[in-house]
């Protein structure tokens, strides 16, 4: 199995708990909300949205892959930690085998919160990461840069969130 470990590092100006509340704890209610033109529905498919529960998420006609299903490894509140694995994609192609991504939410010294995310791809076999794959991995996350942009602006317009 190839492994290949991708770290980012983003602010928002929510202060933790709301960014931990919005891109964790109800990320699944707002991405069909605030993205439909992305995200077009998250299915509970097991569990109750804490560890060990498994989601389905559908994505809108011509976002470039059609679901993708993940379990919930992490939902830590006290430790704002978020963790959690695709398990299975029609983005995958046969070349992936799943994706987990780790996301911690630190409180900013402006009030806001830096939000430190780590994206694991794990290749089926011996098969490597090529430059095509790279360039989809490159896409996908600016996908899901707009769809968290979106959740974002969300939150900032609604004060009571």
């Amino acid at each position: 199995m190839g492994v290949f470990a991708k770290e980012a590092e983003v602010s928002t100006p929510l202060p933790p708990a709301k960014a931990f509340k919005g891109f964790a704890v109800d990320l699944d209610t707002l991405m069909p909300k605030v993205a439909p033109q992305s995200i077009k529905s998250v299915e509970l498919l097991q569990g109750d949205g804490g560890p060990g529960t498994i989601k389905k998420n559908t994505f809108a006609e011509g976002y470039g892959f059609t679901y993708a299903k993940h379990r919930v490894d992490v939902l830590d509140k006290d430790n704002s930690l978020y963790t959690y694995v695709v398990i299975e994609s029609d983005f995958f192609n046969n070349v992936v085998e799943k994706i987990s991504y780790e996301t911690k939410f630190v409180a900013a010294a402006d009030g806001g919160t830096s939000i430190k995310i780590t994206t694991t791809f794990y290749t089926i076999g011996d098969i490597q990461i090529t430059p095509d794959l790279m360039l989809q991995i490159k896409e996908a996350s600016e996908k899901l840069a707009l769809v968290l942009k979106a959740i974002e602006n969300y939150v900032l317009a609604n004060p009571d969130f």
